[in-house]
């Protein structure tokens, strides 16, 4: 089962020739989840292939201009094209605010259901059959949220050999064990699910920051996540200046991923200043190894682990 992670947007602050503005999506099972709604994010969803009719959640971090102004774009265009499933927005209590206001000035016919939900503090944000997504308070210049999707744990895996060593005929019975049901033979025995099927497997989990400082609310989001996106709007130089304006540097970034104990780092969130990542690259790479810098439509895939 795949789950790939979009860089539809990586720019801070403002778009340049190589770079858009703040956009991340995962793709998993026909579904998206987009991290942030820079402008200009429907022309990068066009050149991903993700399309717009698909199920979808947009999960804005702060009211900040680069991270929410692609919204009315994306309903638009949404519109143009005759989406008629739902969508699902999140974020501060603000953005409520500004889609109502989007629907009362701008003239055009919204053609599906949009339903905007108040993220109002840490904790759980939605809750899916197959994941969850949660919310910390980030460290910025206003408030601010970063999110966490964690897929929930699947079933251990079923032992065929070991129930063909049980007796047990294989058909419903099999099925039943599967499902965490304990099963009665013929001869009057009993086999509990334990016994043919291994343990749980972990699912997986990308922890996104948005525009944020290192913090503890984020390094206990992130803890263990198989990937950490995160803010590096500055280089080492530049500390005083990202603290300043609620930004964090290569060296915040890599610091965080190390206490936070993820597999993998990604910087995002570049400031224009930098035409080449690898002075970031750099820095980051003195305090954790398995990092690199976001580029626009760059795709990551989290393969499934399977243990026996």
């Amino acid at each position: 089962m795949s789950l790939q992670v979009i860089f539809l947007g990586t720019a801070g602050s403002i778009p340049t020739l190589t770079r858009s503005l703040s956009a991340v999506a995962i793709w998993r099972k026909g579904e998206v989840i987009l991290f942030d709604c820079g402008e200009g994010v429907q022309r990068q969803m066009v050149k991903a292939h993700l399309g717009f009719n698909k199920k979808m959640k947009v999960l804005v971090t702060h009211m900040h201009g680069d991270h929410m102004l692609g919204l009315p774009g994306l309903i638009q265009t949404m519109s143009l094209l005759g989406r008629t499933r739902k969508l699902e927005v999140y974020g501060p209590s603000d953005l409520k605010k500004f889609v109502d206001a989007i629907e009362q000035t701008v003239h055009f016919a919204l053609t599906f259901p949009l339903d905007v939900i108040k993220v109002e503090d840490e904790g759980l944000v939605c809750e899916e059959k197959e994941y969850l997504i949660q919310s910390a308070w980030a460290k910025h210049s206003i408030p601010a949220f970063a999110y966490r999707f964690t897929e929930k744990p699947r079933p251990g895996r079923f032992h065929p050999q070991k129930a063909r060593e049980l007796n047990i005929p294989e058909g419903a019975l099999w099925g039943q064990l599967q499902r965490g049901v304990a099963v009665k033979l013929k001869d009057g025995g009993a086999v509990n699910p334990e016994e043919v099927i291994g343990p749980s497997r972990k699912g997986r989990s990308v922890t996104y920051t948005g525009d944020s400082r290192s913090c503890d609310s984020i390094i206990e989001l992130a803890k263990n996540s198989d990937l950490l996106i995160h803010d590096c709007t500055f280089d080492d130089s530049l500390e005083e200046r990202a603290a300043k304006d609620g930004h964090s540097t290569p060296s915040d970034a890599a610091k965080t991923a190390l206490r936070a104990e993820t597999k993998r780092l990604v910087l995002t969130h570049i400031s224009a200043r930098y035409k080449k990542p690898n002075l970031l690259l750099r820095q980051a790479k003195k305090t954790f190894s398995e990092v690199v810098v976001a580029e626009d439509l760059m795709k990551i895939d989290i393969p499934l682990v399977d243990l026996s």
